[in-house]
């Protein structure tokens, strides 16, 4: 297996550890799990951990979806948050009941899997916002109420973020479906009239990204935000200028994404927040979709860092269009202009959203990796 020439930005930069998937030998002791295991008990000291309740945030998936990350590693990390002498340890997503057909169970974590918003969806806290249409964020109060907060997210392409990783995980993943779509709302897009609609279907036809949808009963068509690259094909073919682009925002969505995730991590000192990030069966949309496609890249390793614009950083720098695999786009999807690979796909810069996040909560994108052996 080809072995990863690191990149390393600053010998002064932040710290981020990093675990390639690529073997030295063909033993146990030199596979990605047994490496991970090492990188946490470097982590994972007594000292930070020790009598503390301790919340992993994680992507359980959906529907047939196998691409998550695999609950071998979980299972690990909850392991050796017990022999650090965690007080408690708890998996959470929205729904526990869609980690189940992925094994993220708690016979298999061997810890609790809840949801973040309580029992009852309603164990919340109001932060105050103040951006535009986003006036307040509403955060699930099992991730608030942690004393140790893990973010162990799934590095893979999205539709809106033009990427999901630590800031995804957070900025969508701990807030409730009202504020993500006061979030989305922040974007923009195309514009659709429905009195100019002749309804002829053809933006339906042009669009390969099936971001158009249909509403036979109302004679009217929708724009799904998650699915659109704005490419403009569907505003180009409509005969009756039915659809029209304004002035795209995703620099306010970005803004908005770093806002929420800023004020959720104020919440937590630094010592008592660490960021994973798994490099692993990075396909080109997110894991929220309730299915799998083919690996963009080939699967790299596992990052781990207490600061999140490092990471996140990091996690970009290592995915590289030269590397993209012929599976890895849908049949007829080519790429468009842009630096990184998830821009040529969903056309949108994947580092703004960190940039946004520096401005607001502070870290460095200036970092050195350090290899666990």
């Amino acid at each position: 297996m080809k072995k990863l020439k690191l990149e390393i930005k600053s010998d002064s930069g932040s710290a981020v550890y990093f675990a390639d998937i690529a073997v030295d030998r063909m033993e146990p002791s030199q596979t990605l799990p047994a490496k991970f295991a090492r990188m946490l008990e470097k982590l994972l000291i007594p000292k930070k951990i020790k009598g503390k309740t301790v919340g992993i945030k994680m992507h359980f998936g959906g529907s047939i979806g196998y691409t998550t990350i695999s609950p071998v590693f979980v299972r690990i990390l909850v392991k050796a948050l017990k022999n650090a002498g965690a007080k408690s340890v708890k998996a959470m997503d929205g729904n526990p009941m869609d980690g189940v057909p992925r094994g993220y169970t708690r016979e298999v974590l061997e810890c609790d899997v809840v949801s973040c918003f309580g029992t009852d969806g309603k164990y919340l806290y109001k932060e105050k916002i103040g951006f535009k249409t986003l006036d307040e964020a509403l955060f699930g109060g099992e991730a608030v109420d942690c004393d140790f907060f893990i973010d162990l997210a799934h590095i893979k392409g999205h539709g809106d973020c033009g990427f999901g990783g630590a800031l995804k995980n957070i900025g969508m993943g701990v807030v409730t479906g009202e504020t993500r779509g006061k979030i989305h709302k922040l974007e923009g897009g195309i514009i659709y009239s429905k009195d100019k609609c002749i309804f002829c279907l053809k933006c339906v036809k042009e669009c390969k990204n099936k971001a158009v949808r249909t509403d036979k009963t109302n004679r009217q068509v929708s724009i799904f935000f998650h699915n659109c690259t704005y490419c403009q094909h569907c505003v180009m073919i409509c005969p009756s200028k039915a659809l029209v682009m304004e002035d795209r925002r995703f620099e306010d969505f970005s803004e908005g994404m770093a806002l929420v995730t800023s004020k959720f991590l104020k919440r937590f000192t630094q010592e008592n927040i660490l960021f994973i990030n798994f490099l692993t069966n990075i396909t080109v949309y997110c894991d929220c979709w309730g299915m799998s496609t083919a690996s963009l890249v080939p699967d790299i390793g596992i990052l781990a860092s207490d600061d999140i614009v490092a990471i996140e950083t990091a996690s970009l720098d290592m995915i590289k269009t030269e590397d993209l695999l012929p599976k890895g786009l849908p049949t007829g999807r080519k790429l468009l202009e842009g630096s990184h690979l998830f821009e040529k796909i969903h056309a949108k810069d994947p580092y703004l959203m960190i940039r946004c996040l520096k401005r607001l909560h502070g870290g460095s994108e200036e970092y050195r990796i350090t290899e666990i052996k």
